[in-house]
């Protein structure tokens, strides 16, 4: 093993309360301060990192929520490259506690405090940017080149009323993980490439007596939202304006009754309504013939001491199986945003595209977090690490959480809608006509 992978190994089980917490199912409701800056326009301002005039180096300040060991690189690493090829300017990092983060956020940019940039929650970003605290970075120079070099659906969880409020920095998202001594007891030689194909795995799984075969983890978005998407369903249009006729369009219903149906017929694994035993659990004890899950999976269980269980001999990894709707999953991870009462937005900017460049980005790579850009993300280096390559291939169809400011109310609404369904309290039809009419009413607001 080269010392990149123990490095790799090594460290990524201390980043992965912050990773959970950053594909978690949610985010706190929290008010708009009624002085939340400028109308978050940034000036155009060509790039530059001279010195002022008066020689003295300018000072942009960092929040983040790295570990222990991120923040080492980020001290260690990235701070002292950045300053060499920028000398003009000082980068000072602020580790943030993530409890109570945003509360803090929002004190911050009320009362002119914030800093210049922050690494920030994906599911955030909209809503600050509603409140007027963020820069619109779509019009700053070198934005199209910066969107060009990076996966699409992690730059759309920026987007906000036809505007970019930031900048992926780092991702992850979730893959179909099998249990391979199942597969070899009902003759799978390879991880099912449809649909169709897991349905059949299933069935011959269940009929071995294992508790499940499709590993839907809960109803709700983070749980059911890959396969809700796979199946053809889908929650907006492609503005993410309007929800009615899109939630519940014939797609999205046919989507939410065939994963009704399936749990119906025992195939889905208990945990989608909160049964035993856990997704870990399950696989571990050859239970359950497949779950899905992210990056952490491997890192955590490749780190157990005494386990018999060996993951990456005892699974196999493929995509989520394709469906009417394509191959899907869920997105994960922090984005770049830039405040809008930075005193130095100019070198702000330089600072955030700096960051999306592929040194940076293999840097931190070497930590476990999955790049943002593409050729960071496909460096043969990175992908030598051996259960990497299928997280970075499913990124490339993997779709965002609706990036809208509204996004933790509608959240609420549509796992109430899943879970309805799935516990036969309403039809499909009923659960989703209702979800699409109280999302409609708060995207008003």
């Amino acid at each position: 093993m080269n010392g990149y992978k123990k490095l790799f190994y090594g460290v990524l089980a201390t980043v992965i309360a912050i990773s959970l917490t950053a594909c978690g199912s949610g985010n706190n409701n929290a008010s708009t301060p009624s002085a939340a800056g400028n109308s978050g326009k940034a000036p155009a301002s060509e790039e530059g990192s001279a010195p002022a005039a008066d020689g003295k180096k300018v000072t942009i300040e960092y929040w983040h929520t790295y570990s222990d060991q991120e923040e080492k690189a980020l001290i260690e690493e990235i701070k002292p490259l950045f300053e060499k090829e920028n000398p003009g300017i000082e980068l000072k990092l602020t580790r943030m506690p993530y409890e109570g983060l945003k509360e803090q956020v929002i004190a911050g940019v009320a009362g002119d405090a914030a800093p210049d940039l922050m690494r920030m929650d994906i599911i955030w970003v909209p809503e600050f940017a509603k409140m007027g605290a963020l820069q619109d970075v779509s019009k700053l120079d070198g934005f199209d080149e910066l969107k060009a070099s990076v996966f699409e659906s992690l730059m759309a969880t920026n987007f906000y009323n036809g505007g970019y409020y930031g900048v992926p920095v780092n991702t992850n998202t979730k893959i179909a993980i099998y249990n391979k001594a199942i597969m070899d007891e009902i003759g799978l030689t390879e991880a099912p490439k449809t649909i169709e194909e897991l349905v059949s795995a299933a069935k011959l799984a269940v009929g071995k007596g294992k508790k499940g075969g499709i590993g839907v983890s809960g109803a709700n978005t983070w749980g059911a939202l890959p396969y809700f998407w796979t199946l053809g369903g889908s929650m907006t249009n492609e503005d993410y304006s309007k929800v009615e006729g899109y939630l519940n369009s014939p797609e999205s219903v046919k989507a939410l009754e065939t994963i009704v149906q399936w749990n119906n017929d025992g195939l889905v694994i208990p945990t989608i309504l909160g049964g035993e035993p856990g997704t870990w659990d399950g696989m571990k004890n050859s239970e359950y013939l497949m779950i899905d899950d992210g990056p952490w999976f491997y890192s955590i269980l490749m780190n157990e001491k005494d386990s018999a269980f060996k993951p990456m001999e005892h699974t196999v990894r493929g995509l989520i199986p394709a469906g009417p709707g394509g191959s899907r999953s869920v997105v994960g991870g922090e984005d770049l945003v830039m405040f809008a009462n930075s005193k130095h937005p100019v070198e702000a900017w330089v600072f955030a595209k700096w960051m999306l460049k592929d040194e940076p980005q293999k840097i931190m790579s070497k930590l476990g977090l999955i790049p943002a850009n593409k050729a960071a993300a496909n460096d043969p280096a990175f992908l030598e690490v051996p259960f990497v390559s299928e997280y970075v291939k499913q990124l490339e169809t993997a779709l965002p959480r609706t990036p809208i400011p509204q996004w933790g109310e509608m959240e609420g609404i549509v796992n109430l809608a899943f879970e309805k369904a799935v516990r036969g309290e309403l039809s499909a039809q009923k659960a989703l006509d209702e979800a699409a009419k109280n999302i409609e009413a708060i995207l008003k607001n």
